[in-house]
């Protein structure tokens, strides 16, 4: 089975994770839930920035470091939905042009610690669910129901 169909389920995790940050305004986007947590545009942003690090920077080499998305530069849903479109159109192409055999090659991190491909695409989708079912709990927090798919 190909790579691009063996995830495809990550295009239903991200549509709710689109749906769930199009029910915030674009003012409650700095809304932090607790002292000195991240504010919800920027939890937006990490999932974005956590996807291109891994499927952009450690497999396949096309940036060097680690840039974190600020949420002083995407100010708006607009902006931050742009960006997490942006990647994921790249990582789905990236998936689309493997074969099965390709998710048991390895990829070592800046850290020097190494894992399997497989293991890095569950990785970032694993991610992206739990940081969605956190902006989903930012909703309940505001007395608004949160995702329910």
């Amino acid at each position: 089975m190909k790579p691009g169909q063996l995830f495809s389920h990550w295009e239903q995790v991200r549509e709710g994770l689109l749906l769930t940050i199009d029910k915030f305004d674009d003012s409650e986007l700095v809304f932090s839930p607790f002292k000195n947590s991240w504010p919800v545009g920027q939890i937006a942003l990490h999932i974005a920035d956590c996807e291109d690090h891994w499927i952009h920077g450690v497999v396949k080499h096309e940036i060097n470091s680690r840039i974190p998305c600020k949420i002083t530069d995407y100010p708006t849903k607009s902006d931050i939905m742009e960006i997490l479109n942006r990647t994921h159109e790249k990582t789905i192409s990236f998936l689309n042009s493997l074969d099965e055999k390709d998710l048991a090659a390895t990829y070592c991190t800046p850290d020097q610690e190494t894992f399997s491909l497989y293991w890095i695409i569950w990785h970032v989708i694993e991610h992206e669910i739990h940081h969605r079912g956190e902006l989903s709990l930012i909703h309940g927090l505001l007395g608004r129901e949160g995702l329910d798919v």
